[in-house]
């Protein structure tokens, strides 16, 4: 399947915002499969697979494929209706609320602040990535994002990344917060796991995030660093969109080991080892800040405040501070 397919409907652009189903879809643009083995990938029941491919199948981005014979039984096979997906025009739905999309960077806090943002906006969440999420605000298919890539040269969150991508658009970049990474590990840590080298080790597999993350550029940049071949790393292929996702896999035995929040791994009652902390911030165009009031006023509210100031791993110290992107 090499053809692309233009998203232009609000119930395709919803569809995608379920983490689940965008995980089964990309599973269906990498090989046909049928129920089962959805379930068997993502650890979950046929039936908790049907219903969300029954969604995918409703907006046309899901297809059946065709039947085959295995023994007495006839497994039905689906695959993804197009080997690629733009994001391009939305028909936005009727609502009394106006619609805010974001696309960036998967985060707790992000999470809390949209819940409370739910009484002004009906809110659309696409979990793909600091890189993508820039892409797309970019390109003007999102409202907001999240994003927290580092740049290794300037020592910078965000920044330089932004005046690149952005040398025409003036652009609002508020800190939302500060958040520690590092290895999510089994309970106990069985196998004795304490950094990046032990990714080598044949006996680990590691279960990594999708293409275009900043955790995953993160980790591919440490591991250039340290001298170790991604293509050498059991799993390093596998991937989820995410924090929590990851902590689920190896929760569940699958993977050794992953790279993300520690509120994931605290989620799960997982081991985890500190790498880094990171300075996560939200960025909108400009024109559009007049409009997002209620998200500003938010991030001095107490009640948000309270909720992520109890999220493991994560600090307020510097949220809703402006970031000058052209400033000295």
């Amino acid at each position: 399947m090499n053809t692309v397919q233009v998203l232009h409907s609000y119930l395709q652009i919803e569809a995608l915002a379920e983490p689940n189903r965008l995980a089964i879809l990309q599973r269906l643009m990498a090989n046909p499969a049928t129920l089962t083995q959805l379930a068997d990938q993502l650890h979950h029941s046929p039936a908790w697979v049907r219903h969300h491919l029954k969604r995918l199948e409703a907006v046309g981005l899901v297809e059946f494929w065709e039947r085959r014979k295995r023994g007495r039984q006839i497994e039905r096979y689906y695959r993804s209706a197009a080997g690629a997906f733009l994001l391009q025009q939305m028909i936005p739905p009727k609502t009394s609320k106006p619609l805010l999309i974001f696309s960036g960077s998967d985060d707790f806090a992000w999470k809390v602040l949209a819940e409370q943002l739910s009484e002004n906006y009906h809110i659309l969440t696409l979990p793909v990535g600091s890189l993508n999420g820039l892409i797309n605000l970019r390109l003007g298919f999102s409202h907001v994002c999240g994003s927290h890539l580092f740049d290794e040269a300037s020592g910078e969150y965000n920044v330089p990344t932004l005046r690149h991508l952005f040398p025409d658009r003036p652009l609002s970049v508020v800190t939302l917060t500060h958040r520690i990474q590092g290895l999510i590990l089994p309970s106990g840590n069985p196998k004795g796991i304490r950094g990046l080298e032990d990714l080598a080790r044949v006996d680990v597999c590691l279960v990594n995030r999708n293409r275009g993350s900043g955790t995953r550029i993160w980790l591919e940049r440490a591991l250039h660093q340290a001298g170790i071949d991604p293509h050498q790393i059991r799993g390093f292929d596998q991937e989820v969109n995410t924090h929590e996702e990851a902590a689920l896999w190896v929760y569940v035995g699958k993977a050794d080991l992953a790279l993300g929040l520690q509120s994931a791994a605290s989620r799960y009652q997982l081991e985890f080892i500190p790498l880094f902390e990171e300075r996560y911030d939200l960025i909108l165009a400009e024109e559009g800040k007049d409009k997002m009031k209620p998200l500003f006023d938010l991030l001095s509210d107490r009640s948000f405040r309270q909720k992520v100031s109890k999220l493991p791993g994560y600090s307020l110290r510097q949220s809703g501070d402006q970031i000058n992107l052209f400033g000295p």
